[in-house]
């Protein structure tokens, strides 16, 4: 029997704890939630990825007064996810900053998202106001931003489509520490039910570039020194790898969506089955690495009754839609015909200042409409290798998609 719904007992927001990564940058992380990070200089906090709900983010906000009393400047959404957005008010940001492609994401996904995580894991959003809608984001960005916090720089920056089309990730330079959301984990398997598979290990490979001495994942303890972020990212790579060769693989041979769920299961479970949410994300993984192995570029939008008939097709159970936690919970407002759009940053915000000539450095090409950019990093932006040598991707490495299947079902 398949199951979607979030079978761990564990209660959201216990044994937090407040790492320090560098100079300045810190890692919020508790049972069951997703990380968020706090970056303090001398004229305020910036924080990224500000929790599921409200009084998750509370406990964040509670760590960061016992450090300073500097105001909240900005709050980055690495990405449009509910369970890491959801407690941006709690912080009353000067602004809330998210990626152009993020912004769009909201607006057609957004109000989905939140009833579908609260329906999935109806534990962690227990406390979400009922009033509680999609988090918009004051300003936007294309693919790079610098923020001066007061000695201390911060890099916010597109690298290319992965866990999502629209993830940023955050680099501060000074600490070498990168806040990566969802992009890469390190004790839990990668959720990929809005990813882009055969991107993905080109933006690791960009994440890889900036050789950070720390590393905070989307959820879960984060990566301390240059090994151990290695190991991250090559982790989230292996994974994101083989879901995308062995749906591959079934495709090829036409098989169906249940039998390729059940040859999926069988050749990751041997590397990742005991990593957290292997269980928990598999179907919605597997669905959409088959879906880009159909050639479905754009993941589809996951509704209540999409969950279902997912469960259906994998022949689990569920109750349906109308018995969803989620719809006693939370009703999302409807989003406004009148958007505002995309903001720019006005000249009296000398803070914030959009580093026009280093996103164009990252950019080589055109931009692609819904499919991110072709990026490339500088020199500056890239660690001297040293003696040591960079990781390279493996995608595309030549090795036959049916090998990845071999001994399996």
């Amino acid at each position: 029997m398949v199951e979607i719904r979030n079978p761990s007992e564990t209660v959201p927001g216990k044994n937090d704890r407040f790492e320090e990564l560098g100079k300045g940058c810190y890692a919020f992380g508790a049972d069951g939630c997703s990380n968020t990070g706090v970056i303090i200089g001398e004229r305020g906090v910036l924080v990224v990825d500000p929790q599921a709900t409200p009084a998750l983010a509370e406990k964040v906000l509670q760590k960061i007064r016992e450090l300073t009393d500097k105001p909240i400047k900005q709050v980055v959404l690495t990405h449009f996810h509910a369970d890491s957005t959801l407690g941006a008010t709690a912080f009353e940001p000067a602004d809330v900053i998210a990626s152009d492609l993020t912004r769009r994401m909201i607006d057609t996904r957004g109000s989905d998202d939140i009833r579908v995580l609260c329906d999935r894991d109806s534990a962690l959003f227990s406390d979400l106001p009922a009033d509680s809608t999609v988090i918009q984001p004051s300003m936007t960005i294309a693919s790079s931003m610098t923020i001066d916090l007061g000695g201390m720089e911060v890099r916010l920056m597109h690298l290319g489509r992965g866990h999502t089309m629209g993830d940023m990730v955050v680099w501060v330079p000074q600490s070498s520490v990168i806040f990566a959301g969802d992009l890469v984990q390190k004790t839990s398997v990668p959720y990929c039910g809005d990813a882009h598979l055969t991107d993905w290990p080109r933006a690791l490979d960009r994440v890889t570039a900036f050789r950070p001495n720390a590393l905070m994942p989307g959820r879960g303890k984060s990566a301390k020194g240059g090994p151990a972020v290695a190991t991250a990212v090559e982790m989230t790579r292996d994974y994101v790898i083989t879901l995308r060769d062995a749906a591959s693989a079934c495709v090829e041979q036409s098989l169906g969506l249940r039998d390729t769920y059940l040859a999926v299961k069988d050749a990751l479970e041997p590397q990742f089955g005991s990593r957290e949410n292997f269980e928990f994300h598999l179907p919605f993984n597997v669905a959409r690495a088959y879906d880009e192995a159909l050639g479905l570029d754009q993941p589809q939008i996951w509704t209540l009754e999409r969950c279902a008939d997912l469960v259906d097709a994998l022949g689990g159970s569920q109750s349906t839609p109308d018995d969803a936690a989620s719809d006693e919970q939370v009703a999302v407002a409807a989003q406004s015909d009148e958007a505002d759009g995309d903001q720019t940053v006005e000249d009296s915000q000398s803070e914030l200042v959009t580093d026009t000539d280093f996103a164009a450095s990252l950019v080589s090409g055109p931009e692609q409409d819904d499919e991110g950019e072709d990026l490339d990093l500088t020199a500056d932006d890239i660690a001297d290798d040293g003696d040591e040598t960079t990781v390279a991707s493996r995608q595309g490495d030549g090795e036959n998609q049916e090998k990845v299947l071999e001994g399996v079902r």
